[in-house]
């Protein structure tokens, strides 16, 4: 081994800090933290650091990692590849990706009615993209729809139909921006309604834009709609895992079926039992047109992602090849571990644990919220958790008490459960006041029960802090 090489494996943080902010790009979300952590290891619902000190994760990378960090399994999956068939040019065809796509395709048939078609490309972003295509290809129309608070990515594309101005701003006139329509946030509704007698009173909003021709979306004669499509997540993610209420997105999609207009449903964060249920859309009783997944597909793991569409809009005849190309997008380390991930969940009971776990986990959130008034709301679908901090008046956002919260978390120096340790906690919300908490499916009571245990101790650490 040559004395470099050497040198690197005992580089310290100090060291390696002063490199990243010499040739490290800042344009990733790294630099959100006040405190830059090197990771050197991982295993279930933990990170390590260089020193060893244990980071509980509550986030597993964006939902990426639901199964839990070197998950064996899927681990093994990727050895098994890697030693048969690692690389493959995705113009010719493997095991793999057909067996996948099948597993996909005739799950969501079995479950929606629906028969329909797989096609990869490598990040969820990418995949929006796709599903773009797909919509335009079929309507012949650019403009959609999308919700306030939507997230689906930071490509060109994406980014026109991801509501925050912030991702926007830097890149140009966006001809093709979205219509972004107020999703329904019982919490902090936009029109002040309560949720008990709203009686949807934000998608009667919606739906009144369809009364006359002058409204701008629709001819009325004909009911032509000058929009193709809606993309939905159906439960918001950076947004703050916002959880629309029971019925609303059955409603919604009659609506857009008057006008032939697509419902796209946006699983990349929430896809493969986060909710509890394989897809979140199954819990709304809706058949989507097109549906995106993508992170947990892999487990992290040599990612890939994926849209699912109907055959009348994805069948050879009207999608033929090259229509949409990457040159990762099936490749057979990715397709290998997403079908060990469709075996994993179809061997395990994730549709009866997860739901159960979700409850305790929320449960014992809610006592927190009784204890501190800044924990405006608690609340969760599955292992989907959110935690909204607030001022004392318990709705008013507090983004200073959160940054503080998270930083704390980051720095390693909590002592719940009784040695130093971290917690990962990551941000999200209208107001960068929520945490949203997808922790591993497999996270333990115990890991649960700490878990309150160091965000207690981070809270009030916090709160003592911006007092």
């Amino acid at each position: 081994m040559s004395k470099k090489i050497e040198a690197e494996k005992t580089i310290s943080d100090p060291q390696l800090l002063k490199l990243e902010a010499q040739y490290c790009s800042w344009g990733d979300t790294v630099h959100y933290a006040k405190e830059l952590n090197i990771f050197t290891r991982c295993e279930g619902s933990y990170l390590y650091d260089q020193e060893g000190t244990p980071f509980l994760d509550l986030q597993m990378w964006y939902s990426a990692a639901t199964f839990g960090y070197n998950q064996p399994r899927l681990k093994e999956a990727l050895i098994r590849q890697i030693e048969t068939l690692p690389q493959l040019a995705c113009q010719y065809l493997h095991k793999e990706k057909i067996l996948l796509s099948a597993r996909i395709a005739r799950d969501i048939e079995k479950k929606f009615s629906a028969k329909g078609r797989v096609h990869f490309n490598v990040g969820g972003a990418s995949a929006i993209e796709d599903a773009i295509k797909v919509v335009r290809n079929h309507t012949k129309k650019n403009p959609v729809f999308a919700f306030m608070g939507s997230y689906h990515g930071r490509t060109l594309g994406a980014t026109a139909i991801t509501s925050s101005y912030r991702y926007r701003e830097k890149f140009g006139h966006f001809g093709d921006r979205a219509n972004f329509v107020p999703y329904p946030y019982c919490f902090r509704c936009p029109l002040g309604k309560k949720k008990a007698t709203c009686n949807f009173a934000c998608l009667q909003q919606f739906e009144r834009l369809f009364e006359s021709e002058y409204y701008s979306l629709v001819n009325t004669k004909t009911r032509q709609c000058e929009f193709g499509a809606f993309f939905v997540e159906p439960i918001q993610a950076t947004g703050g895992y916002i959880i629309p209420p029971q019925g609303y997105f059955a409603a919604l999609k009659k609506i857009l079926d008057r006008y032939k207009i697509l419902f796209v449903d946006d699983e990349i964060q929430m896809g493969f039992c986060r909710t509890g249920k394989l897809w979140a859309i199954e819990h709304f009783d809706v058949t989507p047109d097109i549906m995106v997944f993508g992170k947990a597909l892999t487990n992290g793991l040599n990612p890939i992602s994926a849209i699912w569409a109907k055959e009348e809009l994805i069948s050879p005849a009207v999608f033929p090849p090259g229509s949409t190309h990457a040159t990762f997008s099936s490749n057979p380390l990715g397709t290998a571990v997403g079908l060990e991930v469709m075996k994993l969940i179809e061997d395990a009971d994730y549709e009866k644990t997860v739901p159960l776990k979700g409850k305790y986990f929320v449960a014992r959130l809610k006592k927190l919220q009784k204890k501190y008034p800044q924990v405006g709301e608690v609340d969760g679908l599955g292992l989907a958790l959110r935690i909204e901090i607030c001022q004392k008046d318990g709705f008013t956002p507090n983004r200073e008490l959160t940054d503080e919260i998270m930083n704390i978390g980051l720095s390693g120096k909590l002592t719940a459960g009784g040695r130093r340790q971290g917690l990962i906690l990551d941000v999200g919300g209208y107001y960068k006041n929520v945490f949203t908490l997808a922790p591993s499916l497999d996270i333990t009571e115990k890991e649960m029960d700490l878990a309150v245990d160091l965000f207690e101790e981070a809270l009030k650490k916090g709160i003592a802090a911006t007092a």
